[in-house]
């Protein structure tokens, strides 16, 4: 128990920035902190702690064994918790990642709800289309569009995702409409350019084979919100998704073509590093995520 009291020491001062908060959190005396932290010091013969009179700074030694002390104190407490009177009760702070345009629409609304049902957790949402390092950002789950390349990764399906390529009426009534995906190189394409999930190019089933396709016009944005308005315009055709585009075609202000040739779907995963045991923060936000995508009323 003393190891473990000094763990949980060593994580309170490293996170509050100093022995004084960590003791007036636990109600004890400054010089109670500064004995626990020695001795933790003194048992793993490593420095953890550089101590001035004006702040407290970790070592390399103290940044990477706060990690997985922090990981090991999540775990337990989640343990406790599972089988604690009251039910299942998820606590701590959650790290997700999101593609930007997907992440606006579909996850950043449906935060509140969830941290409503989980008053002990926090939340930081990251929306960006890089490809985060989710192991060495600490990130506990990112949201993604597309097949898991790394294989020390662990994806969950949440939801199916079609891709269509999409015009406004205007643009096809003036300029035609592709009949083959060779036909795109006649058109204005509304790409990403070189940047994000599409560097590889448009994807199209072709003779039954997977063909990816590099297409050009001329405009292009890193932003697929962009794209989108530039399509509504009547500026190309896109590349987008159906859970971007599809009140819009629902609705007559844009149509799909080269439909006939459309790749295999590209769900939507949630991805998280290979562990034993996610804290159950992580593992309830997963659920509430393919629970909500899994209703067919909320994609209409």
């Amino acid at each position: 128990m003393d190891r473990f009291k000094q763990i949980e020491t060593f994580v309170a001062v490293a996170t509050r920035g100093s022995l004084s908060a960590a003791a007036q959190a636990e109600g004890v005396a400054p010089a109670v902190i500064g004995r626990r932290i020695d001795a933790l010091e003194e048992r793993l013969g490593v420095k953890l702690l550089v101590r001035t009179t004006r702040r407290i700074s970790l070592t390399f030694e103290g940044s990477a064994f706060l990690e997985d002390c922090q990981r090991l104190l999540n775990d337990f407490y989640d343990a406790e918790a599972s089988v604690s009177l009251g039910g299942v009760k998820a606590s701590g702070h959650l790290r997700v990642t999101a593609p930007a345009g997907f992440g606006r629409a579909h996850v950043a609304p449906l935060l509140p709800a969830f941290l409503d049902a989980h008053r002990e957790v926090s939340i930081s949402l990251d929306l960006t289309d890089r490809l985060a390092d989710i192991v060495n950002e600490g990130i506990d789950v990112a949201i993604r569009i597309g097949a898991l390349d790394d294989s020390s990764l662990v994806g969950l399906k949440l939801a199916d995702n079609r891709r269509v390529v999409v015009a406004s009426p205007a643009y096809l009534q003036a300029h035609g409409e592709p009949a083959t995906p060779a036909d795109l190189a006649q058109h204005d394409c509304l790409t990403f350019g070189t940047y994000g999930n599409q560097a590889r190019g448009w994807q199209f089933t072709v003779d039954g084979q997977l063909l990816s396709m590099r297409v050009s016009g001329t405009m292009e944005c890193n932003d697929g919100a962009v794209l989108r308005d530039w399509a509504l315009a009547g500026r190309g055709l896109a590349w987008r998704s159906m859970w971007e585009v599809g009140d819009d075609l629902r609705a007559g202000r844009l149509r799909s073509v080269l439909d006939a040739f459309a790749a295999p779907d590209n769900a939507i995963y949630a991805v998280f590093p290979q562990r034993k045991h996610l804290p159950l923060r992580v593992r309830m936000f997963v659920d509430y995520l393919k629970n909500t995508y899994g209703n067919p009323a909320y994609w209409r």
